[in-house]
């Protein structure tokens, strides 16, 4: 299970419950009150995995 403390005080950014943190291959973005949805975006904003809906993606692209 996703250690939710630990990602959010590693996260770049949280905004609305949603922890952003960079890396190499792009930006992983975990919902805090829903640990079971993430999804992790390339560098130009394609979804390379996702475990959330399409909605849902398209409001954490809208932070960024």
């Amino acid at each position: 299970m996703t250690d939710v403390n630990k990602v959010a005080d590693e996260a770049d950014m949280i905004v609305n419950g949603y922890a952003f943190t960079q890396n190499k291959e792009g930006c992983r973005i975990l919902n805090l009150n829903r640990p079971d949805k993430a999804t992790v975006l390339s560098k130009n904003g394609e979804v390379l995995e996702t475990s959330m809906d399409d909605i849902e993606i398209q409001i954490v692209k809208s932070y960024l």
